[in-house]
């Protein structure tokens, strides 16, 4: 049987740790390669470290054909829905792989868009047949849901919004060290979002120091985002009291309004005293 390994779909996923690898080379030899490779065609979709143990070993192994697949696409959207189910890859793994599946959904949405809207309807006399066969589209893989909102990356992550919002930015931000500190669980992805607010060269450098270093940089970054709020705090607080000059015309202004108020009052009383004298006389 030839078995074409690709190697940009081996490397699509990121590799067990050599912890884990260990533990599966102990299960392979204990118990055989239980579960088939995956191929299509000839090319290894699932399975490459299973391959490779039974290879080293000289260990019988079974596969299986996927006939759904049509594209590479449909390659990468399955195997990234296979990892999000299972338990054994961190936080970050399952957002990186969300994040991928929807860059690949909306370029199939925005594709299947653009073909409709160009797309004119057919002269009577075109052969209904031509296109897909109805066996290609029976095995047709549906189309998946859009993820077209942080709530529903989260959701197919199992993760929080939060959590997806600070992934992004460990994406767009973070050095290729802090990454990989963040991809070993040697840091939270909390920390490491933090620490990608920093220049790249500062991120290299706690990166390097280690785990504590890490820390104490996102603690930083963390105390002067507060520093900035508390000092804006602080500012409001100060012009909360009148300025002098305002008092002062508001006092003056009542005093006004109070003479006033006491000569409307010595008015009353005359015209009151006036009005008693003529019903007197």
């Amino acid at each position: 049987m030839n078995i074409v390994v690709n190697e940009e779909l081996k490397a699509y996923i990121d590799p067990m740790s050599p912890e884990e690898y260990a533990a599966l080379e102990r299960s392979i030899l204990t118990e055989g390669c239980r579960d088939a490779l995956v191929l299509w065609g000839e090319v290894l979709v699932d399975g490459h470290h299973r391959y490779g143990i039974c290879q080293k070993h000289g260990l019988p192994f079974h596969t299986v054909q996927n006939t759904h697949f049509k594209t590479m696409e449909d390659v990468h959207l399955w195997m990234i829905d296979q990892h999000l189910g299972r338990r054994s890859i961190s936080d970050y793994q399952r957002g990186v792989l969300a994040l991928r599946k929807k860059v690949i959904v909306d370029d199939q949405r925005s594709r299947a868009l653009s073909e409709t809207s160009s797309s004119e309807d057919p002269p009577f006399d075109v052969d209904a047949s031509a296109g897909d066969s109805p066996a290609d589209n029976a095995n047709a893989l549906p189309p998946p849901a859009p993820l077209n909102s942080r709530e529903s990356i989260a959701k197919a992550a199992r993760l929080s919004s939060s959590q997806v919002v600070m992934i992004e930015k460990i994406q767009k931000q973070a050095a290729p060290e802090l990454v990989a500190a963040v991809k070993s669980g040697v840091i939270s992805i909390n920390t490491a979002a933090a620490v990608a607010s920093l220049p790249a060269e500062e991120q290299v450098s706690a990166a390097n120091a280690g785990k504590d270093e890490l820390k104490q940089a996102a603690k930083r970054v963390r105390e002067a985002k507060r520093k900035p709020r508390a000092e804006s705090a602080e500012s409001a607080s100060d012009d909360q009291p009148a300025n002098p000059d305002a008092v002062e015309l508001l006092q003056q202004r009542v005093a006004e309004l109070t003479r006033e108020n006491d000569a409307l009052r010595r008015q009353v009383a005359d015209l009151q005293a006036q009005l008693s004298e003529q019903l007197a006389g």
